[in-house]
């Protein structure tokens, strides 16, 4: 009933004032009433109870006070403990010495004390709590006062920081303006927070220098000054074993920059960085050389030799001085052992070369038996695979005089001059394989950038295995190698050939690896493969593993012009193949040198190889038929193989036919419906790849001259000077 009177969400107070006016209106009513059936007197006790009520509230109230009183009196004194802790704790901040920062584990400075950041003053004021480390980091990378590296941009700095920032300890110096340097340490902390300290390092800094450059005007100077007219390389350690002196020819005897010795550098340093490209002989190893160094007692003089580097060799001597610092230098005595072993190499060569003569001619009398022997199977494989193609041609042609329309007429006649091409490619193989067999073959060895020869393959044959779904991928490399350019060439390509005729899906790759003084041409693919009683079998003439091939997929005689050639050139050929999986061919070629390379390209480069266009194959593009026709004479009587063409796009579809791209391209400017010769060559540089080039114009202007210098096309005027034509053609070969 009481509970009806007062709203239970009210307050204590504002309950028991409710019920303080309830008993005091039922009061004044109890007074005032005159109702004689007990109504008063009931509505008295009512009161009664109400007051009972309203005194157990407050009771419970003044509880309640009490217990809030006690709490706000322990929550007191914890704030001052810790505002006392906390005061504490920025005044022990602020007595460090160091500037000081803390950031929590979202990296949001936390507090920090005066001497934070007070290097830069124009930054100051922006260090307040609640700085993401990231804005702290922009901002002194932009503070004036920071002194960066020309190399190095405030953004970089600032990247190269926040890297630092996520290890748990970095401790590094950083440059000020004003020749002040100040050393930063950064910690974790347990609950993923960072410390940062900063401390004004500027006067060790100098202290540092100075004593740095006492040491080197005092000493290393005097020192150097001495030892740089010695012939010899020294260097000198003092009784600490720390490096006090040494010369130039040292530093270049012993393959270390110079930059690199430093002064009071420990011995066992610099040993150790020599220890991976020296070697001992004589009887004296590292350990004997160190236990000598570390010798308590006087050492005794040490005399050894060691290789630098796998070609220099080099004599060391060793002498304790007084002060117990020791003296090592190092002479190199490369050419007197070159020399003797040149003694003892020569001695072994006559004794070599006595024998050799002897079998010389026992081979040579085996090898003509042989030659005589297999000359009749030579000409009756030739003939056989001459005369299908001729006996083809021959059917074509009479077929054309039995009234076929045109259609089948142009047909049955490029089926015809398909099969005389498959002649010419025989009987072009053919000469190759007299020539190599007779002996009367040239070679004109030089340095050759394998770069270069793996540009000229790409370009010949990337469309070709493009055209066949094949992956064609060439290995970059810097080698130079020493061969003949024109047959290193011609073997690579029928490897080439061979690879991707074989090759029916996968890839060819094409690539260089060194072995000892050598280099390795290898040549893999993905193909058909070699069985392992075939492998003799590959390399003779007019023998193909696919014996269903026509002659226009091979005639059986890239492979024997490879093995003939590298025979000419003495250039050993592995084979390496798996059957059904692929085949790997490996030319193993003579590595030069590039003091050599230099030496070769500059001979080369001044001299003129008479024989140079006997080889050679030359796109000719003139609309003239007499002028095309005298200088196809012209050019044949030098031994140079003339493709005629009248236009670019005769020249373009000849190639893409015989599959072959020519050494030099020869173009009229003024070719007929308005072509010009630079255009021409141009659209088949862009369609077979880059290919030298020579332009003939009647045209004396100037511009001419400049177009045709800008893009690398000797210009030759008409009328045409033979000789000056020929020296233009022999310099664009090689």
């Amino acid at each position: 009933m009481i509970e009806s009177l007062t709203d239970p969400n009210d307050p204590l107070d504002r309950q028991n004032e409710k019920l303080l006016k309830i008993v005091a209106a039922l009061m004044r009513r109890v007074e005032e009433s005159t109702d004689a059936s007990g109504a008063a007197y009931a509505q008295f006790q009512r009161a009664a109870m109400l007051e009972q009520e309203v005194r157990a509230r407050t009771d419970e109230l003044e509880r309640a006070l009490e217990l809030l009183n006690d709490s706000n009196a322990r929550l007191a004194l914890a704030n001052q403990e810790t505002e006392a802790a906390r005061a504490d704790l920025a005044n022990a901040i602020e007595a460090v010495q160091e500037g000081f920062a803390l950031f929590n584990r979202d990296d949001e400075l936390v507090l920090c004390n005066s001497r934070f950041g007070l290097h830069m003053p124009d930054i100051k004021a922006r260090l307040v709590p609640g700085l993401q480390f990231s804005q702290y980091a922009e901002l002194v990378s932009r503070s004036k006062f920071l002194s960066l590296p020309k190399a190095v941009a405030p953004a970089d700095w600032v990247e190269r920081r926040l890297a630092r920032h996520a290890d748990d300890h970095v401790v590094f110096n950083v440059r000020l303006s004003g020749s002040r340097w100040m050393q930063v340490s950064e910690h974790r902390t347990p609950d993923g927070g960072t410390v940062i300290l900063q401390t004004d390092v500027s006067d060790i800094m100098r202290v540092e220098r100075r004593e740095r450059d006492r040491i080197l005007d005092d000493k290393a100077q005097l020192i150097r000054a001495t030892l740089e007219h010695i012939d010899q390389g020294v260097c000198i350690f003092d009784s600490t074993l720390r490096l006090v002196g040494w010369n130039n020819r040292a530093s270049a005897l012993l393959a270390i920059p110079n930059a690199q010795f430093q002064m009071g550098a420990r011995f066992q340093t610099v040993f150790n960085r020599l220890s991976a490209t020296i070697r001992f002989e004589g009887g004296v190893s590292d350990a004997d050389l160190l236990a000598w160094v570390n010798h308590t007692t006087e050492r005794p003089p040490l005399q050894f030799q060691m290789h630098s580097g796998g070609a220099k060799i080099l004599s060391v001597f060793a002498q304790e001085m007084p002060d117990r610092g020791f003296v090592i230098s190092f002479t190199d005595v490369t050419d007197e052992r070159k020399s003797a072993q040149a003694l003892v190499e020569a001695k072994e060569l006559l004794e070599q070369r006595v024998a050799s003569r002897t079998m010389e001619l026992a081979d040579a009398l085996s090898d003509a038996e042989r030659a005589n022997a297999s000359k009749s199977r030579f000409v009756a494989a030739a003939s056989h695979d001459l005369l299908q193609p001729l006996s083809a041609a021959k059917l074509y042609v009479s077929t054309l005089g039995s009234g076929l329309d045109a259609d089948e007429a142009h047909a049955v006649a490029t089926k015809a001059e398909s099969a005389l091409n498959s002649v010419e490619h025989i009987l072009e193989a053919l000469l190759d394989i007299s020539k190599l067999d007779s002996g009367r073959a040239s070679v004109h060895l030089s340095a050759i950038p394998v770069a270069e020869l793996f540009s000229q393959m790409e370009d010949a044959f990337g469309p070709v295995a493009q055209a066949k779904g094949l992956g064609l991928r060439f290995v970059s490399t810097s080698a130079m190698v020493r061969s003949d350019a024109s047959y290193l060439r011609r073997i690579l390509q029928n490897l080439l050939s061979n690879a991707i005729r074989y090759t029916d899906h996968g890839k060819v790759l094409v690539g260089v690896r060194r072995k000892g003084r050598n280099h390795l041409i290898q040549v893999w693919d993905t193909g058909v493969g070699i069985a392992s009683d075939q492998r003799d079998v590959v390399f003779q003439e007019f023998k193909r593993l696919n014996s269903d091939a026509s002659a226009a997929e091979g005639m059986g005689l890239g492979l024997a012009i490879v093995e003939r050639a590298c025979g000419l050139l003495n250039h050993p050929i592995h084979l390496h193949s798996e059957f059904g999986r692929g085949t790997g061919f490996s030319v193993e070629v003579p590595t030069v040198g590039p003091k050599l390379a230099v030496q070769t390209e500059g001979a080369l480069a001044a001299r003129v190889c008479p024989d140079v266009l006997q080889r050679t194959v030359a796109l000719l593009i003139e609309s003239d038929d007499n002028l095309r026709s005298a200088l196809c004479m012209m050019m044949e009587t030098w031994g140079v193989q003339v493709l005629e063409t009248v236009s670019r796009e005769e020249a373009s579809s000849l190639l893409k036919e015989i599959g072959i791209l020519p050494d030099v391209i020869v173009a009229d400017e003024q070719l007929a419906e308005d072509q010009t010769g630079t255009q021409a060559i141009a659209q088949l540089a862009h369609e077979f790849g880059r290919l030298p080039g020579c332009i003939i114009s009647a045209d004396r202007s100037t511009a001419l001259e400049q177009f045709c210098k800008a893009a690398g096309f000797p210009l030759l005027h008409k009328p045409i000077d033979v000789q000056r034509f020929k020296s233009v053609l022999e310099a664009l070969v090689r």
